[in-house]
């Protein structure tokens, strides 16, 4: 049974669908979902007055969570069309609200209580653990390296003029000013930063990056992949971040294979050049060095969400527990240097 801040919330959400599907809907059935560290996520059913019923998701920010590394549920909505006039499967938009133009303040006190994103709701698997172990997905992983090469080929075609709103931060200098505002030593980090700023690649053609391409943010079937999740870190920058992130150590989740635990660089690689029109192909050393610098990344990121918690910014289990993945990123990172 729904709890009573759910039924509050319910109400609201029936007042925001009427624009969004041209007449009344009852939300049915809402229940929030587990993970998601910036953003609550819940799942409901919309029903329209003939009967019909429209699977959906709500995304609403939370105070402490975001990271301000993206640019927001209304970006990130126009960056979901713009993604499917790409081929990219993604969750067709429903609503989104409020158009904001500051992050840090958006959305509070709107309709929903903070900035939010509907969604279809599509069905699939996303737990990592099962992708990568159940019996039913065996098919699914021989194949899912290559179309996580075409998905990213297709974000990385979206004209950058169709994707307004999205930061072009240079990635070193962002996370390490967010780490030094931490106060507090990583010398892992310290160390990676120096080799990342002494061995940077040559800069690459400015393109939408996704930011957080990886396995748990991605809905698999027996078939494959289904659509691409989660595009709250999307920004500007090199197309080659995208690949490093999807084979950082994290995102294997136990599995052996580089890519996201379920393929090796070769298949991704080959599928990205092909669909992207890479004759060169891809340049395994670059991604490798995005590989490190992501490592770093998501080693800061889990320092700043454990950090919401422990400063009392937003109390929450699931923000403080992340925090003890710091130092098996502070490992990864010195394993990968050379």
């Amino acid at each position: 049974m729904p709890r009573p801040a759910d039924e509050a919330l319910a109400t609201a959400l029936e007042q925001v669908l009427v624009d969004a599907l041209g007449g009344a809907a009852r939300v049915e059935g809402l229940h929030r979902l587990s993970g998601g560290a910036s953003r609550e996520t819940f799942a409901f059913d919309a029903v329209l007055a003939d009967g019909t019923t429209c699977p959906l998701v709500l995304q609403r920010e939370r105070p402490g969570g975001a990271i301000n590394t993206g640019g927001g549920t209304s970006t990130e909505a126009g960056l979901l069309r713009a993604a499917a006039a790409q081929g990219v499967p993604v969750p067709a938009v429903v609503a989104t609200g409020p158009a904001d133009p500051a992050r840090t303040g958006e959305g509070e006190g709107e309709p929903l209580g903070a900035a939010y994103l509907v969604v279809e709701r599509l069905e699939g698997e996303t737990i990592p653990r099962r992708i990568l172990r159940d019996d039913q997905y065996a098919a699914a992983r021989e194949g899912l390296a290559a179309q996580c090469g075409r998905a990213l080929a297709g974000i990385h075609a979206i004209p950058v003029e169709d994707a307004p709103g999205l930061h072009d931060l240079d990635q070193i200098t962002q996370f390490r000013n967010l780490l030094d505002a931490l106060g507090e030593p990583h010398p892992a980090f310290e160390l990676a930063f120096r080799w990342l700023e002494a061995n940077r690649p040559p800069v690459g053609p400015t393109r939408v990056v996704h930011g957080d391409f990886r396995n748990g943010n991605l809905i698999v079937g027996p078939e494959g992949l289904r659509a691409v999740l989660d595009w709250e870190l999307a920004h500007l920058g090199d197309p080659m971040e995208d690949l490093g992130w999807l084979c950082v150590k994290a995102w294997r989740f136990g599995g052996t294979p580089p890519v996201g635990g379920f393929g090796e660089y070769e298949d991704l690689f080959a599928a990205y050049a092909d669909a992207a029109g890479l004759a060169g192909g891809v340049d395994a050393d670059v991604v490798r060095w995005w590989e490190i610098l992501s490592t770093v990344k998501w080693g800061v990121m889990c320092i700043i969400q454990a950090a919401s918690h422990t400063r009392r910014v937003s109390r929450s289990v699931e923000l403080a527990a992340i925090g003890r993945r710091t130092c098996e990123n502070e490992h990864d990172v010195l394993a990968l240097l050379p």
